[in-house]
């Protein structure tokens, strides 16, 4: 590499260049991820953007762009971690290794755009559908807001998403939950906003340096859009929320008379502690973990909790966490390990990237969350279901737990139900392991859209759906 000064020819040459669109895939723990990556340079060097059509991402801002021929390495902030991607061009194909956190997986691009059918068009649907926008505090959100075709006004509801920054259709690889769930309400006489989670989309702010109490703020300032909208009824609003998003409205509920009822998708009844050492567990047992490795896990988590509590012990963890790296990167194949060109540094920045989401605001606050004081709270109609194996958010456990709040609460008009061979998405599953989430027909268990639609209909004084 070289400078020109004064010359008509770039600032830099190189044998090969890396400038234009790419496209590929990452894999990664068994899930396949299409990307799409464009480069281009200019006086200050190399920069890139990045798709991931399958998560929602699109023009996703790439850092630390470098290429020294063969070598690639470019990185994505990706919520509170960092994925890392360390490659080596041949011809016109970038293949290498790909980091996010503590996982570790491969990637490959070829340039030029590839083959593919055009997509189907898409079918005129029989409702109206508005772009909106409203803020809470200093954070705007955008969203889309679906409304029956009929003459209104009618009973609403608006979505709330899981952990992490989704998208206003809570895209997860390539099932789009929410923009099936509005759909179907819609035709069936309900109204449903949906918005982009806080940096995501159209939406400001930042996911992980906020809170779930921050989210609950967001949720009623979507509440309090819809109550003075003329096509919607007013006294029957309510909230859906999944996983995360299913104590999200409870905290919303609790402080508000304008939620008229809430349905609480896979979500937990026991504190963020409780529920990240189940998950663990029941994700690694659905994954052939043995008893030995999962006992390690859960003291692994243990020890991150007690740091994030002010305990200390982050030195050590940081540590053992490069320890367990290095050895991921020993068991990579040969070609895959060529490709990591500073084996420290790239250690480093996995820890880094790992270490990054516990220290977060959003994990701080999660770990002592406590949703039974909340739901104590809840006085409105309550819907509650599970997925049979469901291994993010386990059934029984958590069943238990919101029916005893409730009860303690006073609140006894509630139904819960738990859905056959339903995992976490409630997609018919085998082991409920989310490395099934790739291969799995991408639709609902049969029943589940009927089910949520007549409870709230029914609630919404309504008749049942057609």
């Amino acid at each position: 590499m070289f400078f020109v000064v004064g010359s008509a020819f770039p600032w830099f040459f190189t044998q090969q260049s890396l400038e234009g669109h790419w496209e590929g895939a990452i894999s990664i723990q068994g899930i396949q991820l299409e990307i799409r990556v464009d480069f281009k340079a200019d006086q200050e060097g190399l920069k890139g953007t990045i798709d991931v059509p399958q998560q929602g991402g699109k023009g996703l801002a790439l850092k630390n762009v470098r290429f020294e021929d063969p070598k690639v390495h470019f990185e994505l902030p990706a919520g509170p971690t960092l994925a890392m991607f360390d490659g080596e061009l041949k011809k016109d194909e970038v293949s290498g290794s790909f980091a996010q956190g503590p996982a570790t997986g491969t990637f490959s691009l070829k340039r030029g755009a590839m083959p593919k059918a055009a997509p189907p068009a898409e079918e005129p649907v029989p409702y109206k559908q508005e772009e909106v926008g409203f803020t809470n505090g200093t954070v705007t959100l955008a969203g889309t807001l679906t409304l029956p075709a009929s003459e209104g006004p009618f009973p609403a509801v608006v979505l709330i998403t899981g952990s992490g920054a989704q998208n206003r259709d809570e895209e997860i690889l390539g099932f789009k939950l929410f923009r099936l769930i509005a759909d179907y309400l819609t035709r069936n006489g309900i109204a449903v906003l949906r918005y982009d989670d806080r940096g995501v989309g159209g939406s400001t702010g930042s996911t992980s340096e906020s809170t779930t109490d921050d989210f609950a703020g967001d949720v009623l300032a979507a509440v309090q859009l819809l109550k003075v909208r003329p096509d919607i009824d007013a006294k029957h609003i309510g909230l859906c929320g999944h996983s995360e998003g299913g104590i999200v409205a409870p905290i919303a509920a609790s402080r508000s008379k304008d939620v008229a009822f809430i349905v609480l998708m896979s979500t937990m009844g026991v504190t963020g502690e409780r529920i990240m050492l189940a998950q663990g567990e029941a994700i690694g047992r659905a994954n052939g973990a043995s008893a030995e490795d999962l006992k390690k896990e859960a003291e692994f988590q243990k020890r991150i909790f007690k740091a994030v509590r002010g305990g200390g012990g982050w030195e050590e963890l940081r540590a053992d966490m490069r320890r367990d790296v290095l050895a991921q990167v020993k068991e990579m194949p040969a070609e895959q390990r060529k490709t990591i060109p500073d084996l420290d540094a790239y250690a480093d920045q996995a820890v880094d990237a790992a270490i990054k989401m516990p220290q977060s605001p959003w994990f701080k606050y999660f770990l002592d969350l406590d949703p039974a004081p909340y739901l104590e709270k809840v006085h409105c109609p309550v819907l509650a279901l599970f997925g049979e194996l469901d291994t993010q958010v386990p059934a029984a456990e958590n069943k238990q737990a919101i029916v005893a709040a409730l009860e303690k609460g006073g609140n006894h008009d509630y139904t819960v139900q738990i859905l056959p061979k339903a995992n976490h998405l409630y997609i018919a599953a085998v082991t409920g392991s989310p490395k099934e989430y790739t291969s799995l027909k991408k639709e609902f268990v049969p029943g589940f859209l009927d089910l949520i639609t007549r409870w709230i209909r029914m609630k919404s004084g309504l008749q049942a759906a057609g």
